[in-house]
């Protein structure tokens, strides 16, 4: 006589079916010494809602004719959820992040907002899962399991970055000097390169960072910005000059 699911939340209400035989007419259906609701009842399945619980303990279904044979049912505490690997990311999603907590074994579902992803488990205290798409802004991530669903953190998504202006726009091959990056979505800022050459940079506001060139090679070169929400480019957008000769 199986029974599905074998676990639920220690606060009840888990939807359970128990399937067999002669199982018509059923009057209680018990967990441990806790009765059930009964929902639904045919000769050969009995669904119930599971009362509160904790630990494991025998199911059985009593009809006119007796008392079936016990089975096992395992009550799971609600999930906890310490730490998040990264807080924000791209809106287009694709990004996969690590939760860290107690009670995940059973992690069915991630939402991040109204948007839901399957994680995969690695562990009791840990999944990792693959961030869906969203809408630029903060959203409530929250992680359910056999146990119940667990909220307590949030997660930002953020547009792709994009630049208006440079201000230099060029400046000594000896790098050093200092160029305003003025565009939208700037505040997660990660990092800012110079023809591929990382520069030091401060993140101003949302529309502004701050950097500092490094040194490079006589030329035109590419500004690439890049944020939790992804990278810009500012194609030739910054001139090193060379110094006078003689």
């Amino acid at each position: 006589m199986p029974i599905s699911p074998n676990q639920g939340s220690t606060g009840g209400g888990t939807t359970v079916t128990i399937t067999g035989t002669n199982l018509a007419g059923a009057t209680a259906v018990r967990f441990g010494s806790k009765l059930a609701t009964i929902t639904a009842n045919t000769a050969t399945s009995v669904t119930v809602t599971s009362p509160s619980g904790s630990g494991a303990v025998l199911v059985t279904v009593t009809t006119a004719a007796g008392t079936s044979n016990p089975l096992d049912f395992f009550y799971v505490g609600a999930p906890f959820k310490s730490a998040l690997s990264a807080t924000s990311g791209p809106s287009a999603g694709g990004n996969t992040i690590t939760i860290t907590g107690t009670g995940l074994s059973t992690a069915t579902s991630v939402a991040f907002g109204a948007n839901n992803a399957t994680p995969t488990v690695n562990s009791d205290s840990q999944l990792s899962v693959t961030v869906p798409a969203g809408t630029a802004g903060s959203v409530g991530v929250s992680v359910t399991t056999a146990g119940g669903t667990n909220n307590g953190f949030s997660y930002t998504y953020v547009d792709v970055p994009t630049i208006v202006s440079l201000d230099p726009t060029s400046g000594s091959t000896s790098g050093g000097t200092s160029v305003t990056i003025t565009g939208t979505q700037l505040s997660t800022t990660q990092s800012v390169t110079f023809g591929g050459v990382v520069a030091p940079f401060y993140a101003v506001s949302a529309t502004s960072v701050s950097a500092v060139t490094p040194a490079g090679a006589a030329g035109d070169v590419d500004v690439v910005v890049t944020t939790s929400g992804g990278s810009v480019t500012e194609t030739d957008g910054y001139t090193y000059v060379a110094g006078p000769g003689i």
